[in-house]
């Protein structure tokens, strides 16, 4: 008994301390402090506009998105609520749990290749609201910053020896439990997408898949992930929130638990790779 409530008493000392910090820095993790850094098309429905004289963004068309109306979404009981409490009970114990491999992944990053142990993005969130995403990272320092992988010429020779092993076991998506935890995401959802993934995003908004918070993993996720041309990972990620529920989302947490073996679908080349491979045989 004596030993249950020495472990009560520093869990919940961890608890009020990850809380603390997630309230400092909840407000420094997301982008609308300055104009200049808020997504304009925040809340708003869009489509995409292909013009081949702009440049090519994330997705590799040309064109921008423009705005068609207002997001309408109203979130029920277990969005709002039930998913919340999962994901802060489940993360809280995923940071608590998982620490020692956050230390010896960090470790090795650092040895590997010297530099930040992090890597910061911006991606969009919840009602399109651009926000920092965190990863583990797994390519050198001098990997282009913005631009994603499917992008990169012979992505290959930027990653680094620690950075193939946890790409290939999704290891470099733990840190986003700490996104999970403050708010900006959660545990299931649609990933989330580069801040110029416009495609992408257009996408998604014809099924409604940006009204709710990106996910560690999705219904997409253990459906194809790299394979995926983006209107069939945009679909999927639309038939996750149309059946949005307990039962969705614990069939997408334990369809999921596989990839830390090695996920043959983390193709390097990105969205479609595997389909492209296969013509090209």
């Amino acid at each position: 008994m004596k030993v249950l409530l020495v472990i009560l008493i520093i869990l919940c000392t961890i608890g009020l301390v990850l809380g603390l910090i997630a309230i400092i820095k909840k407000p420094f993790s997301i982008y609308k402090n300055k104009p200049s850094e808020k997504n304009p098309m925040e809340g708003k429905m869009v489509k995409f506009v292909y013009v081949d004289s702009e440049p090519q963004n994330a997705d590799g068309v040309r064109g921008h998105l423009e705005a068609i109306g207002e997001s309408n979404h109203k979130a029920g009981a277990y969005e709002k609520v039930f998913k919340r409490l999962f994901d802060i009970v489940l993360s809280f114990f995923g940071l608590v749990i998982l620490s020692p491999v956050f230390l010896f992944l960090s470790l090795w990053i650092v040895i590997d290749d010297p530099g930040p142990v992090l890597f910061i993005q911006k991606r969009i969130g919840k009602d399109k609201q651009f926000f920092m995403l965190h990863k583990f990272r797994s390519m050198k320092m001098s990997t282009p910053h913005d631009k994603p992988t499917h992008m990169l010429e012979n992505p290959e020779q930027y990653i680094t020896k620690s950075g193939k092993f946890i790409r290939s076991h999704s290891l470099d998506e733990l840190p986003q439990i700490w996104d999970i935890f403050i708010g900006n995401m959660s545990v299931i959802g649609p990933r989330p997408g580069l801040w110029n993934q416009d495609l992408l995003t257009a996408e998604r908004d014809k099924y409604g898949a940006n009204d709710v918070k990106p996910g560690l993993t999705g219904w997409a996720q253990i459906n194809g992930r790299d394979e995926l041309e983006i209107p069939v990972k945009a679909e999927l990620d639309g038939y996750y929130c149309n059946h949005l529920g307990l039962g969705m989302d614990l069939k997408c947490f334990f369809g999921s638990l596989g990839v830390f073996k090695g996920d043959k679908s983390v193709v390097e080349g990105g969205t479609g790779e595997m389909k492209r491979q296969e013509q090209n045989k």
